[in-house]
C-alpha cells in the first residue's frame, strides 16, 4: 500500500553519509537534523531538565540521563523518524511518538502518555520485543542484530497510522482509529494501558527511554510530513 512503499522509498532513496549529517539529497526532500552529534542543544528530559549524560561517541544514550526518557524541545504530529540504535547486553529501551503531555498521570509515569516502539535485547516476536508497539501491537519479526551493532529504524506517523520499519524490514502498523477502548486491543484482548488510542492526542514529543540499560542513538532525522 502507498504507506509502506513510501517507508521502503526513504530506505532506498537515502544513501549512507556521515554521521550525524543530512546529505544535499535530504536537504531537498525537507529532513530535518535532530541531532549533530556534538552537544544537546534541542533536547531535554521529560522531568524538563538538562540531561546528567553527556553526548557518547557522537551518540545520545538516555541511560541515568535523570529523566524517564530524553525528549527533543519539539512537538510533531505528523512525519517520518529515521535514527540509528546501538544496544547493550540486556537492554531495555524504547522510542517514544506523540508523547503527551510531560506531566504524568497520578500513579501513572510519563510512558503512559506516549506510544513506544520498543526496544530489547530479545529474540522473540511477542507486545514486548524490538520492534512491537509496546504491549499494544506485535511485530511481524524480529528484525534486531546482534549486541553491538548499529541498527536503522523508521517511525512514521501519519493521522491515525503508525508504521515501523527495521532494517528495512516491515515489522508493525497501527491503526489508532481502530483502538475505541481503553485496555482492550481492536481483537478484544487486553492490555495494560487506560487509553483509547482512538482519543490520543496526535502531536507530542519523541523520547528515548531510559530502562535502566545503556543504549545509543544517533543519526536522529525528522521529515514533516503535511
Amino acid at each position: 500500500m502507498i504507506l509502506a512503499s513510501t517507508l521502503l522509498a526513504v530506505l532506498l532513496a537515502s544513501p549512507a553519509g556521515a554521521d550525524n549529517a543530512l546529505t544535499e539529497k535530504e536537504k531537498d526532500e525537507g529532513w530535518i537534523l535532530l541531532f549533530d552529534g556534538k552537544a544537546l542543544d534541542g533536547w531535554m528530559t521529560s522531568s524538563v531538565k538538562p540531561s546528567r549524560t553527556p553526548v557518547e561517541d557522537g551518540s545520545i544514550n538516555p541511560h541515568k540521563c535523570g529523566g524517564y526518557m530524553m525528549v527533543h524541545k519539539e512537538k510533531w504530529e505528523n512525519f517520518i523518524l529515521s535514527l540509528d540504535i546501538k544496544i547493550s547486553k540486556g537492554c531495555n529501551s524504547g522510542v517514544f511518538v506523540r508523547t503527551y503531555s510531560l506531566e504524568p498521570r497520578p500513579g501513572k509515569d510519563v510512558g503512559f502518555n506516549g506510544i513506544e516502539v520498543q526496544i530489547l535485547d530479545s529474540k522473540g516476536t511477542s507486545y514486548h520485543d524490538t520492534g512491537a508497539i509496546y504491549d499494544l501491537v506485535k511485530p511481524a519479526k524480529n528484525a534486531m542484530k546482534p549486541v553491538g551493532e548499529w541498527n536503522h529504524i523508521l517511525v512514521r506517523c501519519y493521522k491515525n497510522l503508525i508504521e515501523v520499519e527495521l532494517n528495512g524490514e516491515k515489522v508493525t502498523r497501527m491503526d489508532l482509529d481502530e483502538w475505541t477502548k481503553p485496555n482492550l486491543r481492536p481483537d478484544g484482548t487486553p492490555h495494560k494501558f487506560d487509553i483509547a488510542y482512538k482519543d490520543h492526542p496526535r502531536k507530542g514529543y519523541i523520547g528515548l527511554q531510559d530502562h535502566g540499560s545503556p543504549c545509543w542513538f544517533k543519526n536522529i532525522k525528522m521529515k514533516p510530513l503535511k
